[in-house]
């Protein structure tokens, strides 16, 4: 039973949507639905706009320069604060870089200092301890201090 619908039962349902007992609309009532306009038809506007600019000539030429260049002033806004922001960015980034450099050589610096004395040896050749004694020291209290 909840199968497809006869057909007749839509046939009525349509005919009933459609305005009535199979007539359908009116003469009368397709004729007022055909002639009702919402009076808009681009064809008569532009017309309507080439008489206008006929009249005024000039003036009307102005005015469209005039938003025009209002439009270029604000393009060009945008385009300054864009770039504006770009630089900004740009310029933050170049900051962030350079501290990241001096950090780098200033590691890189340590290090070697650090090689330099863990590779200074006596007049017998053999490694100077006090060195190596101070890096390890130092380790160790860094380890401490980080993991207390």
């Amino acid at each position: 039973m909840d199968g497809p619908k006869p057909m007749t039962m839509k046939k009525k349902k349509n005919m009933n949507r459609l305005g009535g007992s199979g007539t359908g609309l009116s003469l009368q009532a397709f004729a007022n639905a055909k002639s009702t306009s919402n009076h808009y038809n681009p064809a008569l506007i532009r017309l309507l706009q080439d008489e206008n600019e006929d009249i005024n000539g000039s003036r009307a030429n102005n005015m469209n320069n005039k938003k025009k260049k209002n439009g270029s002033q604000s393009l060009r806004q945008v385009y300054e604060k864009q770039w504006e922001e770009k630089e900004k960015a740009r310029m933050e980034r170049e900051a962030a870089m350079q501290v990241k450099k001096e950090q780098r050589e200033k590691a890189e610096a340590q290090r070697k200092v650090e090689r330099k004395e863990m590779f200074k040896k006596t007049r017998h050749g053999q490694p100077v301890m006090k060195y190596r004694i101070q890096h390890l020291l130092q380790s160790i209290q860094g380890s401490s201090s980080a993991s207390s």
